[in-house]
């Protein structure tokens, strides 16, 4: 099945909560001086996956299965929000598939995105790891670019690393993540074959979007990309638009400047969390320096 939307709206409503309690402890608790010695603590956390998962992987996801897991949900019908892409093909964004910490087959939204070694995607944590649980990873996953009805037109491309902010493994807050990919079976490198999205950082929220994710709603149960339009503005900590996707678009690209004539954008948030089963908003990070390094880290790895 597909990340739920009800996860999504947990996190949300954690988010909040997790501040309050942080401030409470803060405010009762006296700050305690760093050592000199100590080192930092790495902000960013990294999942590496082997040559024989990897290859495990890009068996495991045949035709069959994509399909039966695309049946597997339906959250309803798509909102009136939420409307069927239409424009030049989208190579960059795809379905993510993997088994996630609980054993089940599933699916998330992903980008590729321009990077220096031609192989990262973006997608939120949620769609790597269970937040707050270091324990808790996904596995056996595969990005599949330009996915639709069925068809597979670039390739699938196995992961071979994610990186998230441990801000996400320790307290579930910074809910994204940049994977890098292996070559596909020709050997080609990702963004060679299908392009990449730019990213932007620290960003001024305030413009308008095109949120994009594969839905798990009906009809299309994730088979087809969706997209809302929308202004953002800051909202919990975050950036929101007024978008009703669902479970399935988790990851799913938040593009800037975006035109469906030559699918060209930029990459400023992607799809994090909902405001309730029945979604009027979509809520999305602000990539910020932590972002930064988590991409850093993809992009050179």
């Amino acid at each position: 099945m597909s990340e739920t939307s009800t996860s999504l709206i947990r996190r949300l409503r954690g988010r909040p909560m997790a501040l309050a309690a942080a401030g409470t402890a803060l405010a009762l608790a006296a700050p305690i001086p760093a050592s000199a010695s100590a080192a930092a603590p790495d902000p960013v956390s990294v999942l590496k996956y082997t040559a024989k998962e990897r290859k495990e992987a890009l068996a495991y996801w045949t035709t069959a299965r994509i399909k039966a897991v695309g049946k597997s949900v339906d959250l309803g019908p798509s909102g009136p929000k939420a409307k069927p892409y239409k424009g030049v093909a989208l190579k960059t964004v795809g379905r993510l598939f993997f088994v996630n910490a609980k054993g089940a087959d599933t699916w998330c939204s992903a980008t590729a995105v321009k990077s220096a070694n031609r192989s990262a995607v973006m997608t939120a944590a949620h769609c790597v790891r269970m937040g707050s649980s270091p324990g808790n990873t996904n596995t056996t996953m595969v990005f599949v670019p330009g996915y639709n009805k069925g068809k597979k037109p670039y390739g699938v491309f196995a992961v071979r690393t994610a990186a998230t902010p441990r801000a996400w493994v320790n307290d579930s807050t910074n809910d994204m993540a940049a994977l890098v990919v292996d070559t596909d079976k020709s050997g080609k490198k990702l963004t060679d074959v299908v392009g990449g999205q730019p990213i932007a950082f620290n960003r001024p929220v305030g413009g308008t979007v095109s949120a994009l994710g594969y839905s798990a709603t009906s009809p299309q149960l994730g088979e087809e990309l969706l997209r809302c339009v929308g202004k953002t503005k800051k909202e919990h900590g975050t950036q929101v638009i007024p978008c009703d996707l669902t479970g399935g678009s988790s990851g799913g690209p938040w593009l800037a400047d975006f035109s469906a004539t030559t699918g060209k954008g930029t990459l400023v948030s992607v799809n994090a969390a909902l405001d309730s089963l029945v979604p009027t908003k979509m809520y999305g990070e602000l990539l910020g320096a932590t972002a930064k390094k988590v991409y850093d880290r993809a992009q050179n790895g």
